[in-house]
């Protein structure tokens, strides 16, 4: 492979735990690498950079692309991914963080966890001395929006003030993506209703790339002629004894034929998934022709490849 032949060396050890920690120049690196790494895969040639590594996977939170994207990546690299879920590990009896990190990392040369507490990855990574990757928090969602600008970017065929609307919660996918699309110079609009908006330290934070945030109450003013619409759930995991009352508090913020003609008309749309059809988005449009959920679904596996092939 290329890419990781001339400049791919200068990411390894390093942890994946938010986007905001890349460059542009680091994250462009990652997206080439996805790229090359999905053409070699459609080609049905090897590329086991990874040949004899272990991955390591600690899953607080269910999940089904997450889980099977690893683990069919790191296969596909050569080495091998086992599952663990929270019960599997002595944290749940008092062990500290710093202590099942330090083993770990004496057993394995990477870790992926997908857990609630994002203060728990930071720990985790201090204590390891090998690469953690965030498979998603409560609060950020990297893996996710380094396969979205992936999917941005085979579809518009650059980033660069691109325009991106975000209706919905401002949660973990705002987050990363505020991150993602302003390292990127794109613009990302996020629209929320009031008490929904993403924290302002991601805000903040953002401030310093170059892209552009914009927050509004107004899906119409977020969605008009931007590029891509983005949604998710209403009620993400942990969240289920608010859904009666999220339901109410998001009914205005459902992407639907008439938002989506407000929106270029070459305008796509994006959906990290889990969806439900009726709610945050209708079934019109998530199985209509401009929806590319199922692409950016996969590039899941591309780009955590890519992350992997790199850090590890």
């Amino acid at each position: 492979m290329t890419l990781f032949k001339t400049v791919g060396t200068e990411l390894r050890g390093k942890d994946f735990l938010s986007l905001n920690d890349f460059t542009p120049e680091e994250l462009t690196f990652l997206l080439d690498s996805a790229v090359e790494l999905k053409d070699l895969q459609k080609n049905g040639e090897p590329h086991h950079f990874l040949r004899g590594k272990i991955l390591a996977m600690i899953f607080d939170k269910k999940s089904t692309r997450t889980r099977v994207s690893f683990e069919a990546g790191i296969y596909q690299l050569g080495g091998q991914g086992f599952y663990l879920s929270g019960s599997d590990l002595q944290l749940g009896r008092g062990e500290t963080i710093e202590d099942t990190a330090k083993v770990m990392a004496r057993y394995v040369e990477g870790i992926m966890i997908r857990t609630f507490s994002h203060q728990a990855v930071e720990e985790l990574a201090k204590a390891a001395k090998i690469p953690v990757i965030n498979g998603l928090t409560d609060l950020l969602h990297p893996c996710q929006v380094l396969a979205d600008l992936m999917t941005i970017r085979e579809y518009k065929n650059r980033l660069k003030g691109i325009k991106v609307a975000y209706v919905g919660d401002g949660n973990n996918m705002a987050h990363s993506l505020i991150h993602g699309c302003t390292k990127m110079n794109m613009e990302i609009r996020v629209a929320t209703p009031l008490g929904y908006e993403p924290a302002a330290e991601f805000v903040e934070a953002a401030a310093s790339n170059l892209g552009n945030v914009i927050l509004t109450q107004d899906v119409y003013e977020a969605v008009n002629g931007v590029d891509v619409l983005y949604t998710d759930v209403w009620a993400s995991m942990g969240q289920e004894e608010e859904q009666v009352e999220r339901r109410k508090a998001f009914e205005a913020y459902q992407i639907n034929s008439k938002l989506l003609a407000a929106a270029k008309k070459d305008a796509i749309v994006m959906h990290c998934l889990p969806a439900h059809r009726g709610e945050e988005i209708t079934a019109e449009v998530i199985d209509g022709p401009q929806s590319v959920v199922f692409d950016q679904a996969e590039n899941r596996l591309h780009a955590q490849k890519a992350i992997m092939a790199a850090v590890m």
